[in-house]
């Protein structure tokens, strides 16, 4: 949805808006103080890590659960349930299950075997996309929030086509939806960089773009694909990303949306503040 003046947003009885930007940007921080001040917040990740891959995510466990002796024995006589226990704020079980490709014995997975969850993935992402509008309207019906937020995977850009006006994603998104772009500035992008480093975690890639990313590290590495450090290639795949993404995102805003730094959401404190900043954007573009 996109508005001819800051007003117009405003005197919207019933405001939805999708917010997305790479992981980090302050989505999340946004999202969770609007749901203290009566917004609904979808939150997409878990949304696909409980609807969508929550079966695969179990079944996982399961199958490590089996190669002990004693945990087999009580899962095969129904004496032990194991379950995943994701929440808003603890996506783990997720992450753990798309895993990081390479060396077995440093926690990694065979290369394939990741591609093929990222697909997973892919599929899990776009359904919980579509929901979206089934969820604004279950929030109004069901629990009576007149507002809500839609709170983005950081690789929404990844499962759209930013340069198709058809994109069935973001079409139906900006249908009901004004959607808002946190861009990543130059600082930004390093503080991000660096803090993955220091706490790398398992993430969603282009199909393309992550085996361009593999063969260039095992060509300039030599490493075996099961000799690869898990933890080092996906801090190249991420520095990688941080350029792939940036563009993909910028169209997507330029197309369907509205755009803001990650000062500016850094600034926002509370509801005031980010109907204030909605306004700034909208009048901006």
């Amino acid at each position: 949805m996109l508005f001819d003046s800051p007003r117009a947003f405003r005197a919207m009885p019933q405001r939805s808006v999708v917010i997305f930007g790479m992981s980090g940007v302050g989505k999340t921080r946004i999202a969770t103080f609007l749901r203290e001040e009566r917004w609904f917040h979808y939150s997409v990740d878990y949304r696909i890590g409980t609807r969508y891959m929550g079966e695969h995510i179990v079944d996982n466990f399961k199958t490590e659960a089996m190669k002990s002796p004693l945990l087999r024995e009580l899962l095969m006589s129904d004496s032990i349930y194991i379950a995943s226990n994701i929440t808003f704020d603890n996506l783990s079980p997720l992450s753990t299950y798309l895993g990081r490709p390479g060396d077995p014995g440093r926690g990694g997975i065979p290369f394939e075997e990741y591609v093929r969850r990222q697909r997973q993935h892919r599929e899990a992402e776009i359904a919980a996309m579509h929901d979206t509008g089934h969820f604004i309207a279950r929030a109004k019906r069901v629990y009576g929030y007149d507002h809500f937020l839609c709170d983005t995977s950081g690789s929404l850009c990844e499962v759209v086509e930013p340069d198709d006006a058809q994109d069935p994603v973001m079409s139906a998104l900006a249908g009901h939806s004004a959607i808002l772009y946190i861009r990543e500035e130059e600082d930004h992008t390093e503080e991000l960089a660096r803090r993955f480093d220091r706490d790398p975690k398992p993430m969603y890639y282009n199909e393309g773009f992550l085996r361009d990313v593999w063969a260039d590290y095992l060509r300039e590495t030599g490493d075996a694909p099961d000799a690869v450090d898990p933890d080092a290639f996906i801090r190249r795949a991420y520095r990688r990303l941080l350029s792939w993404r940036g563009p993909r995102y910028r169209a997507m805003a330029a197309r369907w949306g509205y755009t803001a730094t990650m000062a500016e959401i850094a600034a926002v404190r509370d509801e005031a503040d980010f109907l204030e900043l909605m306004g700034v954007v909208i009048a901006r573009r």
